[in-house]
């Protein structure tokens, strides 16, 4: 990758930061098993290979303003992430992709969002459900909708809800790599480890800079090889 592309990669997240949406930042999810430690989550699929034709964002490039030009973004974005050199360059590009996750198109889903978040802040769980219902109700394919009410399910420990709100959001974004994170910890958790090491395998093709992951793989690796045995 270029040493020109994350100056660019930043530019963009920058612009994201100062003229999107107002949102509180996801709250700490579900804590790992204590050996070994993950990445904190805020809240399955191949990464496309990059090719010639796939361009860094220009710094002058404004954001997406339809979802086709947002999934090619995304597309480009994602790319890089799987062919990043290090654990920095993955962690510009994944939070170039998390801020355009929040991009639903709709004011009236962006102020439920924010809503939402407001309320998860004040510990007021009912109400940001509330909100969140109204927010897949109103945009089924927004993502990150799925992916934030699952959050808040986990919160009040209603686990059968939360993994079905986070397969949705994956068979809506299968790139979705907190999502798939998230997934993977609450299937090793709840001793699904043939389905948690698919999940967390399916991460490292995503992101194969994800912190704790490579060793997540190795211990799943080893417990579902001995059941086998």
């Amino acid at each position: 990758m270029s040493k020109n592309v994350f100056p660019l990669l930043c530019a963009l997240m920058m612009a994201a930061l100062l003229s999107g949406p107002a949102i509180a930042a996801d709250p700490a999810p579900l804590a790992p098993a204590p050996a070994p430690k993950l990445a904190p989550i805020p809240s399955p699929g191949l990464a496309p290979a990059p090719s010639a034709a796939v361009k860094p964002p220009s710094p002058n490039q404004s954001l997406p303003n339809t979802p086709a030009e947002r999934s090619k973004l995304l597309e480009n974005l994602y790319a890089y992430l799987a062919t990043a050199e290090d654990d920095k360059q993955a962690q510009s590009i994944a939070q170039t992709i998390e801020r355009l996750w929040l991009y639903s198109g709709s004011d009236t889903v962006t102020l439920l969002m924010d809503r939402s978040a407001k309320a998860i802040s004040e510990k007021n769980l009912d109400l940001a459900v509330k909100f969140l219902d109204a927010v897949v109700d109103l945009a089924p394919d927004f993502a990150e909708g799925w992916n934030r009410r699952a959050y808040v399910h986990h919160l009040r420990n209603d686990v059968e809800r939360m993994v079905g709100d986070l397969r949705r959001c994956i068979a809506l974004e299968p790139n979705h790599f907190r999502a798939i994170e998230f997934l993977g910890l609450v299937l090793r958790e709840t001793g699904q480890k043939k389905a948690a090491l698919k999940a967390f395998e399916r991460l490292l093709e995503i992101n194969p800079n994800a912190p704790g992951v490579p060793d997540v793989v190795k211990e799943l690796s080893r417990n579902v090889d001995g059941q086998r045995t």
